[in-house]
């Protein structure tokens, strides 16, 4: 196990063995804990003393299933808090298998640098001159790194969004087909990417320098009865036929898709971008569903979107986009929201926030709503650096104030997601009360809400609903930590407790259901208190006035929680 230390001040690298407190760690855990411990909270985010690690899951590398997921954390520029952003594609794999457990990039260069960092499968590891990619969009940027680097390399990289130190940038890593498709979106680490000067991390694949496993036989056959749970769970055959927009229908069906800036919590259009709709277009023109975007994938949730020649457009058109990029601006043209989601990952832009974005202009009057063409102009707008551009580039937040438009779905800055609160409570908890901002995968209890999805909470309802979202909040932490995709949680019906004897089969010292919970504990402690730190308190635990004020349709509910209970979320 090895840090990778970069100073962007003086290009010095180095290598180091992992410090004991860290080696039971990897994803947010780590990431959150050490920027906690070693960030100033009241830094500049774009400043040299915040630093950009990249940590794979502690699990990562290992032969269990859907486990190559990336962390990244920084203090946010969107935010002004901690900031742990996910993301998939080959690259948590490939940085395990070199025995790497992070990446940490610290300090700044001169003006306008721009470098790439080079790590080799022989754990070479050097600071290169990138300035000739300086300005490059991503899908271009990749094609000629591969053209000089070759092949069989994960590349995680900024557009021209980060470069410009926007706050909705984003940092997009390679599938495993070699496209900049998977995004670690969420709260502008592209820009803090961007202030250090990389432009590109190129990890060679094929390391043989994994971490080895204290008791390998335990580890296999748990992760053999994990994969089992995931394979024969309902959802992952959902997942596999139509992605993760397997879940538009029923949440329009709920009223709580966010609709016209969240005006509406039903799409009147929504048959036109669900995700059957998008299945059978893709099958017809000749695209693929169940598609493999990330390395060790057994769900396929990810698909090849092609336009009427079957050519390619983007890589996965997921719900969250076909969210923001549709119902919340009022389109129905899904060509043009598979446009939006390739522009977004060409740019390098969180698309949910890039979304929220154009839906406050187009509330505040500056396009209508429904205008796909509008919509697009504005997405390419960033890339061009017009004041418009930079103004949607830097967030929905930035929007509102060009606009004085107080209708601005945030929270800490950063904007929900594609579930109203008002029509799911539990949802409000998590988004007001979670340190990284109106993120939805911080906990996820739109199942508990929902008795389609086997839930048995009153989603209109207070009662149980902070408990519901600590519960998740403390599980997702553990979740993140070690490095296991969302949409393969199903493979925890075969017990919390198989997943801990696969940690405890690496750490080699017993790991309880009791070790995990005061993981994620320990973790939420930690990030909780680098946003105190940072001038955070109570009051940043609330949602906009307008989730309170405005009764949504067709439903007609408000978010009723209390900011009693909101502040008794974190009471460990």
């Amino acid at each position: 196990m090895k840090f990778i230390r970069v100073n962007m001040t003086d290009k010095s690298i180095h290598l180091e063995d992992v410090p004991a407190e860290y080696q039971m760690l990897g994803g947010r855990g780590l990431t959150s804990i050490m920027i906690n411990k070693d960030v100033p909270a009241r830094c500049d985010a774009l400043g040299p003393e915040n630093k950009l690690i990249f940590s794979p899951g502690y699990l990562s590398g290992t032969v269990l299933v859907n486990s190559s997921r990336l962390s990244i954390g920084a203090k946010s520029p969107l935010t002004g808090g901690i900031k742990e952003s996910n993301v998939g594609g080959t690259v948590a794999a490939d940085l395990a298998h070199l025995g790497i457990t992070a990446i940490i990039v610290e300090g700044k260069p001169a003006r306008d640098a721009c470098y790439l960092l080079k790590i080799d499968a022989d754990g070479g590891v050097e600071l290169l001159d990138g300035s000739v990619y300086k300005g490059l969009r991503n899908y271009e940027l990749v094609r000629q790194l591969t053209a000089v680097y070759g092949g069989e390399k994960s590349i995680t990289c900024i557009g021209p969004a980060g470069e410009f130190l926007l706050s909705a940038a984003s940092i997009q890593t390679t599938d495993t087909d070699g496209r900049p498709c998977r995004a670690a979106g969420r709260g502008g680490l592209g820009a803090v990417m961007g202030s250090k000067g990389l432009k590109a991390v190129i990890v060679d694949r094929g390391g043989k320098a994994t971490d080895a496993l204290v008791d390998v036989d335990t580890f296999k056959a748990s992760a053999k009865l994990y994969a089992k749970a995931v394979r024969e769970d309902d959802f992952t055959t959902d997942l596999a036929e139509l992605g993760s927009a397997v879940l538009v229908a029923p949440i329009n069906a709920v009223g709580a898709f966010p609709t016209r800036n969240a005006r509406d919590g039903q799409f009147e259009e929504v048959e036109k971008i669900t995700g059957e709709t998008m299945a059978e277009v893709i099958k017809e023109r000749g695209g693929k569903n169940a598609h493999m975007g990330c390395a060790q994938c057994i769900i396929r949730c990810s698909n090849d979107y092609v336009d009427k020649d079957g050519e390619y457009v983007t890589s996965s058109l997921e719900y969250e986009t076909i969210w923001s990029m549709g119902g919340m601006l009022g389109n129905s043209d899904l060509d043009s929201i598979a446009k939006l989601d390739f522009l977004c990952d060409d740019i390098g832009l969180d698309t949910i926030s890039t979304g929220v974005a154009v839906a406050v202009a187009m509330d505040a009057g500056y396009k209508p709503f429904g205008d796909a063409q509008a919509a697009i102009e504005m997405v390419e707008a960033v890339a061009e650096g017009t004041e418009m551009g930079l103004i949607i580039g830097n967030g929905p937040g930035a929007v509102g104030k060009h606009f004085n438009h107080d209708r601005v779905p945030v929270v800490k800055n950063q904007s929900i997601a594609a579930y109203d609160p008002r029509a799911i409570q539990g949802m409000a908890v998590t988004y007001a009360t979670t340190p990284m901002g109106g993120d939805h995968t911080a906990g996820w209890i739109v199942d508990q809400n929902l008795e389609e999805f086997g839930g048995t909470l009153d989603r209109f309802s207070a009662k149980g609903q902070v408990e519901a979202s600590r519960d998740a909040q403390i599980h997702m932490a553990a979740v993140d930590t070690v490095g296991i995709c969302d949409f393969a949680q199903s493979g925890f019906g075969a017990g919390l407790g198989n997943v801990c004897k696969m940690v405890a089969a690496k750490l080699g010292k017993p790991f309880s259901e009791d070790d995990w919970t005061s993981l994620g504990t320990r973790i939420l402690k930690a990030e909780r208190e680098f946003n105190r730190n940072a001038g955070f308190t109570n009051k940043d635990d609330r949602l906009p006035k307008m989730f309170y004020k405005e009764p949504l349709p067709p439903h007609n509910k408000v978010v009723i929680i209390s900011d009693e209970d909101m502040d008794r979320t974190f009471e460990f």
